[in-house]
C-alpha cells in the first residue's frame, strides 16, 4: 500500500510539472488573437492552437480566405502582435 501511495504521489507531481499552463505566459488569450485575425474580414477560422516557438508562446491560427486559400497567422501571446 505504501508503494502504491508513493507511486501515485510521483505520478501526480510529474504530471503537474510536465503540462504547461500557457495561460500563465500570455497577456492575450487564444480567443482574442483569433478574433483579431477575423475582425473586419470574411476569413473563416479553420483551427487555432498554442505553441512554444523560440521560447515564446505563439498562437497559430489557420484561416480560409474569401478567395479559397488557406493562410496561417502567428500571434505573439505576450504582445498580441503578428509574428513574421
Amino acid at each position: 500500500m505504501k508503494n502504491l501511495l508513493k507511486a501515485l504521489v510521483v505520478v501526480l507531481l510529474f504530471s503537474k510539472c510536465c503540462f504547461a499552463d500557457y495561460s500563465l505566459l500570455a497577456s492575450v488569450t487564444l480567443d482574442e488573437a483569433t478574433k483579431q485575425i477575423i475582425e473586419g474580414t470574411y476569413n473563416k477560422v479553420l483551427g487555432a492552437q498554442t505553441e512554444i516557438i523560440d521560447g515564446k508562446t505563439v498562437y497559430i491560427i489557420k484561416v480560409l480566405t474569401p478567395d479559397g486559400h488557406i493562410r496561417y497567422y502567428k500571434i505573439d501571446a505576450e504582445t498580441g502582435q503578428l509574428v513574421s
